[in-house]
C-alpha cells in the first residue's frame, strides 16, 4: 500500500502515516494539491493530510481541497506533536544563532526560542528544514522538526520537547477514492451552502439538535466568486448507515443549496 503526504521524509505527516497504517510505503509530495492528485489518479491508494491543530487551528486549504475533489474521508488520526531542536552532531546549543522551520513550528516554540536568544527563519517544511540545514553546513544554525527527521538526515537532537504547550495535537484525515462503512463508533463530515437569509444557519443546525446528534466541528470558508457568502463544514458523531443521521441530512437538504457528504468513517479515540 502506498500513502501520499505533503512534505519531506521525516515530516510529522509521515510519522502519522506509520502510526495509523503501520508498515506501508509513503509518497512525499511537494504540496497538498499533489497529495489529492496522487490519490485521485490512483498513483497512491490513499493520502493523509492535516486538517486542524489544537493550537494553531484549521488548515483551510485542505477543507477547500476536500470539496474540490471526488474523494472520501475514510479515517482520522490525532498525532501528539513533539518538536525537537536539531543541529549537527557535536553542535553546542549555546552557540546556535539561527533556527529554521515551518512557520507553525516556530510559532509553537516561540517561548523556547526567545529564551535561546536566536533569530528565526520560516521555511517550507519541518523535515525540509533539517534537510536544508544539513546541505548548508552551518553549525550555528538549528532546525525544528521531529525526532525521526533527525535520524533520517543523520543530525543530532540538541533538545527534545521544546514546544511551549504540551497539549499540541494535529488531527489528520485519510482520503481515498473508495468510501468505507464504519462498524464501530463513526464520525461523518459534510459540506454545504445556504441561502443568505436570516435564520438560515440556525435552521440548518437545528436538524442535528432536534435529533440529539453531537456536532464536533463547525467551520466556515468563503465561497469562491461570491463575496461575503460562505461554505459550511460540519463533523458530527454518527454513520450514514444510521436512520437518524439519514433523516437529519434529508431535512438539511430542504434548506441547503448544496450538500456534499465528504465521508463517514471510524472515529479516532
Amino acid at each position: 500500500m502506498q500513502v501520499a503526504f505533503q512534505g519531506e521524509p521525516g515530516a510529522y505527516s509521515e510519522q502519522a502515516i506509520f502510526e495509523y497504517y503501520g508498515a506501508v510505503e509513503t509518497q512525499p509530495c511537494e504540496t497538498f494539491d499533489d497529495v489529492f492528485a496522487a490519490v485521485t489518479s490512483g498513483t497512491c491508494e490513499s493520502g493523509l493530510v492535516p486538517i486542524e491543530n489544537s493550537l494553531a487551528g484549521s488548515i483551510h486549504q485542505n477543507y477547500d481541497l476536500l470539496l474540490r475533489h471526488e474523494l472520501h474521508i475514510v479515517g482520522e488520526y490525532f498525532l501528539r506533536v513533539r518538536h525537537c531542536l536539531i543541529g549537527f552532531p557535536g553542535a553546542d546549543k549555546s552557540k546556535i544563532r539561527r533556527v529554521i522551520s515551518h512557520p507553525q513550528a516556530l510559532g509553537q516554540c516561540a517561548g523556547t526560542l526567545r529564551n535561546l536568544g536566536v533569530k528565526t527563519e520560516p521555511v517550507y517544511d519541518t523535515a525540509g528544514s533539517v534537510k536544508m540545514l544539513k546541505e548548508s553546513g552551518e553549525r550555528t544554525t538549528a532546525a525544528i522538526a521531529s525526532k525521526r527527521a533527525a535520524e533520517i538526515y543523520g543530525m543530532q537532537i540538541l533538545e527534545e520537547g521544546i514546544e511551549d504547550n504540551p497539549e499540541n495535537y494535529t488531527r489528520f484525515l485519510t482520503i481515498s477514492i473508495t468510501p468505507v462503512e464504519p462498524t464501530a463508533e463513526a464520525k461523518t463530515s459534510i459540506g454545504f451552502t445556504l441561502k443568505n437569509q436570516p435564520g438560515a444557519l440556525f435552521k440548518a443546525l437545528s436538524v442535528f439538535a432536534l435529533r440529539d446528534i453531537d456536532l464536533t466541528k463547525i467551520e466556515s470558508r468563503p465561497l469562491a466568486g461570491k463575496p461575503w457568502e460562505y461554505l459550511f463544514y460540519i463533523d458530527f458523531i454518527g454513520s450514514l448507515k444510521n436512520d437518524t443521521v439519514r433523516r437529519a441530512l434529508d431535512h438539511l437538504r430542504e434548506y441547503a443549496l448544496m450538500l456534499r457528504v465528504l465521508g463517514s468513517y471510524p472515529r479516532f479515540k
